[in-house]
C-alpha cells in the first residue's frame, strides 16, 4: 500500500479540496496522513474518514509576522515534518507553494525515491495577497520555479492557470482537478428564512466562501445598501478579514446578513437555502482573473441560478449553460444592474440548468484526474 503525506498550510477544519482528494486517495487504496498546523482547540492526532491528521505545534507560532520570523517558523516546521515523514512516504501531495521546498527536501533525502504531486490551487506567483509586496512576489516566483523543476505531477484549478504554468516553466501543461462538490442531490431547505425570518416572496441571494478582498465582498455590501425595496436580501456566509466589516452591514441594514462558515459536509445544505448564488470576483490580480472558484459549482450543485463577473472562466461556463447572468465590470452600479436583470428572468429555467451543469462538474468526474496522475507515477 503506498503512503501518502498531504501538506497543508492551514489547521485542516475547513478544508474541502484537500478532504475530498484524500478521501478518494485512501477509498482506492492509498494509506494517507495529513499533515497540518496545530491550532487551539484542536486534536493534535485524530482520523477522519481514515484519514490521519497530525496537526503539528510550533513553538515559534507567536513570533510576529515579519517576512524575518516567519522564516525562523518555517524552519521550525520543516525540521519536524522531516523527522516525521522520513522513511515513512512514496508520495508527498503538496497542496500550493508554501511545503514544497520541504517536500523536494524529502524526495532528496530519499535518494528520488519519494515523488512529488504539487497542487497549485491557485496561480500561486499571482494572487491577492501578492499584490503591491514586491519583496515577497520576488520570493515566490523564485521558490516556484527553482522547486517545480523537481516535481513529478502537477495538478491546478482552471485551464488559463494550467496554460501559464506551462509557458512559465517549460513543463507538461498541468491536470485539472477542478474543486467540485460530489454529485448527489440535495433537496431544497430553508434554513435561511427561518433562522433569519425573511418571507416567502423575497429572494435570497448568497455569497459563499472566504470573505477577503478582491471578491466584491464591499460593492456588493454597496449595492444591496442602496437597494430602497425588500424584494431580495443578500446573505454572507464564510470568514476572512472583511468578517467583521460585513457583520457591521448586516447590523444596520434589513436586507443583509452574515452566518458563520459551517463544516464542509453542512454546506450544501445551506447553500440550498438559497435562490441565486453570486461569484463577483474581481479582476485585482491574474488569479482572480484566471479563477474558477468552487462556489460557482456548489451553487450548480443546488440547482442555483448565478451572478457572476467578466472573468474568461466563469463567463464561459455561464454563457455555455445559460444558468445565470454575467456582470458588464465590477462596480456597484454593474452589480445592482446584475442583481435588477437576474431578478427579471425565468430563475426556475436557470435552475434547471444548473442541475444539468452540475452532472458534467462534479467530484466523481473530477477524482478520475486525481487518480490517474497518481497512476501515472
Amino acid at each position: 500500500m503506498k503512503k501518502v503525506i498531504s501538506f497543508v498550510f492551514n489547521n485542516f477544519k475547513n478544508d474541502s479540496r484537500v478532504l475530498k482528494e484524500c478521501t478518494t486517495l485512501v477509498e482506492n487504496g492509498y494509506d494517507v496522513t495529513v499533515y497540518a498546523l496545530y491550532e487551539e482547540g484542536l486534536k493534535e492526532s485524530e482520523t477522519i474518514s481514515n484519514i490521519k491528521v497530525r496537526r503539528i505545534r510550533l513553538a515559534t507560532k507567536e513570533l510576529s509576522k515579519s517576512l524575518f520570523m516567519q522564516i525562523f517558523k518555517y524552519l521550525e516546521l520543516a525540521f519536524k515534518i522531516v523527522k516525521m515523514s522520513r522513511n515513512k512516504v512514496d508520495i508527498i501531495h503538496c497542496n500550493d507553494i508554501m511545503p514544497l521546498p520541504i517536500a523536494v527536501l524529502i524526495k532528496k533525502l530519499s535518494g528520488g525515491r519519494v515523488k512529488i504531486i504539487y497542487d497549485a490551487h491557485e496561480f500561486q506567483t499571482e494572487t491577492q495577497k501578492l499584490v503591491g509586496k514586491k519583496l515577497r512576489k520576488n520570493l515566490t516566483e523564485w521558490t516556484e520555479k527553482f522547486f517545480i523543476r523537481h516535481v513529478d505531477k502537477t495538478l491546478t484549478v482552471s485551464d488559463g492557470i494550467a496554460e501559464e504554468y506551462q509557458k512559465r516553466y517549460n513543463i507538461s501543461k498541468p491536470k485539472l482537478v477542478l474543486n467540485c462538490p460530489s454529485y448527489k442531490q440535495i433537496p431544497k431547505e430553508n434554513k435561511f428564512r427561518e433562522l433569519y425570518r425573511i418571507d416567502s416572496d423575497q429572494v435570497i441571494f448568497l455569497y459563499q466562501g472566504a470573505l477577503t478582498p478582491g471578491r466584491g465582498i464591499e460593492k456588493l455590501i454597496s449595492a444591496f445598501e442602496e437597494r430602497k425595496d425588500k424584494a431580495a436580501v443578500l446573505i454572507f456566509m464564510g470568514y476572512g478579514q472583511l468578517a467583521e466589516k460585513v457583520k457591521a452591514a448586516a447590523e444596520e441594514n434589513e436586507n443583509i446578513f452574515y452566518k458563520e462558515a459551517v463544516a464542509p459536509n453542512e454546506v450544501l445544505s445551506y447553500t440550498a437555502s438559497a435562490d441565486i448564488g453570486i461569484s463577483l470576483i474581481e479582476n485585482s490580480c491574474l488569479n482572480y482573473y484566471y479563477c474558477l472558484p468552487n462556489k460557482l459549482f456548489e451553487y450548480s450543485m443546488v440547482g442555483l441560478p448565478v451572478v457572476v463577473s467578466n472573468l474568461p472562466e466563469m463567463k464561459e461556463i455561464v454563457l455555455k449553460n445559460q444558468n445565470g447572468i454575467v456582470v458588464k465590470e465590477n462596480t456597484v452600479t454593474a452589480f445592482k444592474a446584475g442583481i435588477d436583470e437576474i431578478l427579471e428572468k425565468n430563475l426556475q429555467e436557470m435552475a434547471n440548468r444548473s442541475l444539468e451543469l452540475a452532472k458534467t462538474y462534479n467530484w466523481q468526474n473530477q477524482e478520475q484526474t486525481l487518480l490517474q496522475a497518481y497512476g501515472e507515477l
